[in-house]
This record gives structure tokens, C-alpha cells and sequence, in this order.
């Protein structure tokens, strides 16, 4: 089988993926870098079975994975998913659609609409980019003076990023949230990420431990991934006292920091579903 890998800079995750697929027999495998290839659009100007995404730059990501599904060539993740788990807001709707428990939120298009849309929801509340990762731009708004002080900083900045305001219900982590990993029609691993910071990104700090997967974590990680188009995802997940809330489906996860404490060959799990895929 001629397996793809598409990538940026080479990561630990891109390591850990890389010396899995050279481990099987069988696998021819054929590294695309997307800062160095370019795509004939008039032709599909490769011969391979399927091809892994690991673009750290979304939009990148994004059309490559578009070209490729639309030569026939299988993706892992396809465009579709990349697209939507791109996008908070389409992560959102996604969700909503599906009737997976999300925290509310409220989108608005000018700093005026938007003010008036944090004090509907009441302070504290989150103001996010649509899209964005590793916790970047993302502000907790205290009260209606913070409110208004981040909205015209968004407003002079001017750029892309601020242009639209996705607005969040703050909830109350006690020091964690959940990140749980689906392949497939599985929930492989799940862990706990620890932090004193409202912010508990492991790309700021936060720590890991193992979270078992019970029912509820498989069930909601399960139908998270299915309501944004399955593949391998990695799913934001937070306790509340409702229940499990989803918060953003991932799509190129990471998992440098789970392998050990999960136990779980996470790695490995996604080459036999990326091998799975291929074969269909």
C-alpha cells in the first residue's frame, strides 16, 4: 500500500507516526512536504492509496486535503472534517445539529452586536478567534469594562482573526478538563489535563494524567467525532454538573504528552485505522 504523509516541520507526533508506518510490511510510504510541493489542479499527479494529514498550518491542510479527496485519493482526515474542526463556529453547529451537549455560545459580526451578546450571556464568558489552536487569542472576559477594552482592541487590530465574534459560557474547570482520542468508531484513550490556569492546553503548561474511558466519555467522544465526520480526532471535553460537555473536536491531534500516561499505543491505533481506510 503507497500511504501519503503529508506534513510540515516533523514533530514528535509526525516521529512517533513515521516509525510506525516503516514498521509495517507492505507499506510503501511517500513524504509530502507542504512547504516545498506545489498541485498540478488540472491532474491527479499521484499514484497513491491514502494519505495522512499532519499540516500544522489549518488553511494548508485544508486545500491539500481538498485536491487529494477530490482526485478520489482517501484522506485521513478528509477535508470535510478538517474544514469543519477548523472552524469553532462550524465545530458549534456541527454539534448542536447533532444534539451533542456544547456549552452556549453566541456569534456576533460587529463589537457593538457583541457587547450586547456578553452581557445576554452574563460575565464571566469566553471570547475566541473561529479558528485557532494550542490556546491562542483566547481571552476570559470578566465583566462588561473587560468586555469592552478586548472588543475595540479586536476592532483596531483589524485583522481576519477578529473580524467575528464567537462568544462562549465561561465553565467552571476545577483545574481540568478532559481530552479524550477517537479512531474510528472507537474512544481509544482518554486524559486529564491539570492546570491552576483557566487555560489547561498542554501547549501552555498543562499537565496529563490518565482519565479512564467510562460510558459517558466513549459515548459523547464517539458522537462528537461522528457530528464533525469521524476519522481520528481528538475531542475537548468538560465536567460539569450536568454532565459531559464538548467544548472542540481536533483534527490533527496531538499526543506527545498521552502515550505513556494512557498506556495506549495512540500512534499505532491511527496507522491500523489510516491501513484500514486505504484497504476499503
Amino acid at each position: 500500500m503507497k500511504v501519503g504523509f503529508l506534513h510540515s516541520i516533523i514533530r514528535k507526533e509526525e516521529k512517533h507516526l513515521l516509525e510506525e508506518l516503516r514498521s509495517r510490511k507492505g507499506v510503501d510510504l511517500v513524504k509530502i512536504d507542504d512547504r516545498q510541493h506545489f498541485f498540478d489542479l488540472h491532474k491527479n499527479s499521484f499514484d497513491l492509496d491514502i494519505v495522512i494529514e499532519r499540516c500544522v498550518n489549518h488553511s494548508r491542510a485544508v486545500h491539500a486535503l481538498k485536491i487529494f479527496n477530490d482526485h478520489g485519493i482517501p484522506t485521513v482526515n478528509t477535508a470535510e472534517v478538517a474544514e469543519i474542526c477548523g472552524s469553532k463556529f462550524l465545530t458549534t453547529q456541527a454539534l448542536i445539529k447533532a444534539g451533542v451537549n456544547t456549552p452556549r455560545c453566541f456569534l456576533a459580526f460587529t463589537p457593538e452586536s457583541a457587547l450586547e451578546a456578553m452581557d445576554r450571556l452574563g460575565y464571566p464568558c469566553v471570547i475566541k478567534p473561529t479558528t485557532g489552536s494550542w490556546g491562542r487569542l483566547v481571552s476570559r472576559v470578566n465583566d462588561r469594562d473587560a468586555a469592552e477594552a478586548i472588543l475595540e482592541h479586536k476592532q483596531i487590530l483589524g485583522s481576519y482573526h477578529h473580524s467575528i465574534f464567537y462568544i462562549q459560557e465561561y465553565m467552571e474547570k476545577k483545574g481540568r478538563d478532559i481530552r479524550s482520542f477517537v479512531v474510528g468508531e472507537d474512544c481509544i484513550a482518554a486524559i486529564y489535563r491539570l492546570s491552576d490556569h483557566w487555560i489547561t492546553n498542554t501547549s501552555r503548561g498543562g499537565k496529563t494524567m490518565n482519565c479512564p474511558v467510562n460510558k459517558e466519555i466513549h459515548e459523547i467522544s464517539v458522537q462528537a467525532a461522528k457530528a464533525c465526520g469521524g476519522g481520528a480526532v481528538a475531542i475537548d471535553i468538560f465536567e460539569t454538573d450536568q454532565g459531559y460537555s464538548v467544548n472542540e473536536v481536533n483534527y490533527t491531534m496531538e499526543f506527545r504528552n498521552s502515550i505513556d500516561v494512557t498506556g495506549v499505543n495512540i500512534p499505532a491505533k491511527i496507522v491500523d485505522y489510516v491501513l484500514e481506510v486505504g484497504r476499503k
